[in-house]
């Protein structure tokens, strides 16, 4: 995934979000009671929306993205005192091992060439005790309004790396060395699975 795609298509990607607000508002809600108090980094955050909702709640919260044209985008407008912004990639992030009480990414695994990268140093960074909070896009029988907002970012230069299905993504995070706790199939713009996972223990 070229980062100047991302840099480009921010502004854009921005007013999509907001038009997303109400099919995400559970993720918003649910996300804002499992980071309640807790220091949380956010990965691919994109141009900032849920950063923004849920960072209140939070004890600090860092969100991150590899394209410094959402960063940009993302700190425009009003800014919780406890958010920053920085550019990071979520294959080698810059911070300490056992930093993190949660990570947060949402809708970018699928883009990664390299996900199983990520899920190792998304486990690196958090807590023993910490919980990674991942939704997802995920295939199912496809509508006339998924088939065309895929091929809206196909256009722009955007595809993705990998498609699951619901069932596919949980054993991909299992076999990744992640319990999944809870998960809830979404309908959005483009169905995705909402998903809360543990590391898992060692046998």
């Amino acid at each position: 995934m070229k980062e100047k795609i991302w840099d480009w298509c921010a502004p854009i990607y921005s007013r999509v979000m907001r038009a997303e607000e109400k099919s995400y508002a559970y993720l918003y809600r649910r996300i804002s009671k499992l980071v309640r108090g807790k220091e949380v980094l956010e990965l691919a955050t994109g141009p900032g929306a849920l950063a923004k909702r849920i960072a209140p709640v939070t004890k600090h919260m860092l969100a991150t993205d590899y394209s410094e044209g959402m960063i940009a985008e993302a700190k425009k407008g009003a800014c919780p005192n406890n958010l920053c912004f920085e550019v990071a990639d979520a294959l080698s992030l810059p911070y300490a091992d056992a930093s993190f009480d949660a990570v947060v990414i949402v809708n970018a695994l699928h883009l990664l060439p390299e996900p199983e990268r990520a899920l190792r140093e998304m486990a690196r960074v958090l807590r023993p005790d910490g919980v990674l909070i991942a939704p997802n896009f995920v295939k199912q029988r496809e509508s006339l309004l998924t088939r065309s907002w895929e091929a809206l970012l196909s256009l722009a230069g955007l595809r993705f790396a990998n498609q699951w299905t619901p069932e596919e993504y949980l054993d991909f995070l299992k076999k990744n060395g992640w319990e999944v706790r809870f998960y809830k199939v979404m309908q959005a713009r483009m169905p995705l699975i909402y998903t809360e996972c543990r590391r898992a223990r060692q046998s």
